[in-house]
């Protein structure tokens, strides 16, 4: 059998992310449809001053036009811009009404259309939603809603690599190895889901840290950062305390400190305030080190919130584990709505295509919200990639008759057969909260008064 030209690109089939789209476009739908217009719809004429602003004309492919396609492209997962010329040219997409507009200028303006103006719908889009969240019924995590209601904000902060670009163009077919697409950071709401703040680098090695400076720009007085160890590093926790924010997150291996105050001293656990580093540059702040014996091994956590009162043992541990929303944050956009097929080459196309992803993603943590409230269980309760997949059966109920309520209601009604609710896993002991509270409670001295306040 003859090998294939040196000069082929081998197809990636080690990544289940990095995988080619179905060719078929998805019928419309009306529910998702109300729900655009109802939220982007307004945030995009809203943007037309700035439009203006930048000199832009006000051509057939204009702001409103490229927003509805866009999220055509997403929604409907039409796979490209040839499948998009064909479908716009045959119905309406959004609101959009059909036309007739050549292959070569959609590429053109998908190429060197003005990122900052989706990035500014995004944000006009984000700001309607907490509001709808919190006004809901449905019930939230005890632990976690106490905990973040002392905070302005609560966030889980991240990044990951986008996946290698498709050589459709020739810029890209001249280069030798693969292209990755790019580096995204994103601060996402532990409570609501949703992501408050996205920075993208055109470096796929961008390192955490490099961003922490952006970050730290953008961060809201009196607010919480969850990161995991990819954001371990003195200078950052000195400036988010001098920020007059706060963070939780893990303790490195071999890392030096001194213990300056004991807090608790358990045998299983332990609550100290300690001083970083031991040599040259250490942490110039205090912080909080909180360590926990479960499953046969210590954990350990560290904190800028050095009153108990304020954040109890249990409620640092809860912070962290929450942290991993973010992994499911990027694990959604990548999978379920094909962020890891990149359309285009340019850092500008890449951008806008990672703001239009999360503009849906929204509207699906929206939609998912309002199936949780029609339920009456916890958002987390709430498989988003069932309740994306199900919108297909609900298109198909509502087309042949035999359903005339919303998504939400539908949702509801089938949420059996439809696998909307996820699956309790089986348990095969406590968990680590149970296991804090009864170490907690076991071992405690009724003269201790360092005791107080540490679990909730």
């Amino acid at each position: 059998m003859p090998s294939p030209p040196e000069n082929r690109r081998p197809r990636a089939t080690f990544n289940p992310d990095h995988r080619r789209r179905t060719h078929v476009p998805a019928p419309s739908d009306a529910e998702i449809e109300r729900r655009l217009e109802t939220f982007v719809k307004p945030a995009v004429y809203a943007e037309l001053a700035h439009y203006r602003q930048l000199g832009l004309r006000n051509r057939i492919l204009n702001l409103p036009v490229m927003v509805a396609l866009v999220l055509g492209l997403i929604w409907r997962r039409i796979p490209g811009v040839c499948a998009l010329q064909r479908t716009l040219a045959r119905e309406r997409i959004l609101w959009v009404d059909r036309r007739t507009v050549s292959q070569s200028a959609l590429s053109e303006r998908f190429l060197d259309f003005p990122a900052v103006l989706f990035e500014r719908v995004l944000y006009r889009v984000l700001a309607q939603l907490p509001d709808r969240l919190r006004a809901r019924t449905r019930p939230q995590p005890a632990l976690l809603a106490g905990a973040a209601a002392r905070f302005s904000a609560a966030y889980a902060l991240d990044a990951t690599t986008l996946e290698p670009l498709f050589r459709k163009l020739d810029a890209l077919q001249e280069r030798s190895g693969v292209q990755l697409a790019g580096h995204v950071s994103a601060a996402v709401d532990l409570l609501t889901h949703l992501p408050a703040k996205l920075w993208w680098s055109a470096d796929p090695h961008t390192n955490e840290k490099a961003v922490a400076t952006r970050v730290l720009a953008w961060l809201p007085a009196n607010s919480l950062l969850v990161v995991d160890l990819g954001y371990f590093a003195y200078w950052l926790f000195d400036a988010v305390t001098d920020a007059q924010s706060w963070f939780v997150t893990r303790l490195r291996a071999k890392t030096s400190y001194t213990v300056t105050q004991v807090l608790c001293a358990r045998p299983q656990v332990r609550d100290q305030i300690i001083q970083l580093g031991l040599h040259k540059d250490p942490c110039r702040h205090p912080v909080r080190l909180v360590e926990i014996f479960v499953n046969g091994h210590w954990q350990r956590y560290l904190t800028n919130v050095l009153d108990p009162q304020r954040l109890s043992i249990v409620e640092v541990v809860v912070l962290y584990d929450a942290r991993w929303r973010i992994e499911t944050t990027f694990l959604l956009v990548k999978r379920l709505l094909d962020l890891a097929y990149v359309w285009v080459g340019s850092q500008n196309g890449v951008w806008l295509q990672v703001l239009a992803t999360f503009l849906c993603y929204s509207i699906l943590i929206d939609l998912c919200d309002d199936v949780a409230d029609a339920l009456g269980v916890r958002l987390e309760q709430v498989s988003v990639e069932m309740v994306y997949r199900g919108l297909y059966h609900y298109v198909t109920a509502v087309a042949q008759g035999d359903w005339t309520g919303d998504a939400p209601s539908y949702f509801a009604h089938e949420a059996k057969g439809l696998g909307i609710l996820k699956r309790e896993r089986p348990r095969d002991g406590p968990t680590v909260t149970e296991q804090i509270r009864r170490a907690l409670v076991t071992f405690a001295r009724p003269d201790a008064k360092l005791d107080r306040g540490l679990a909730p």
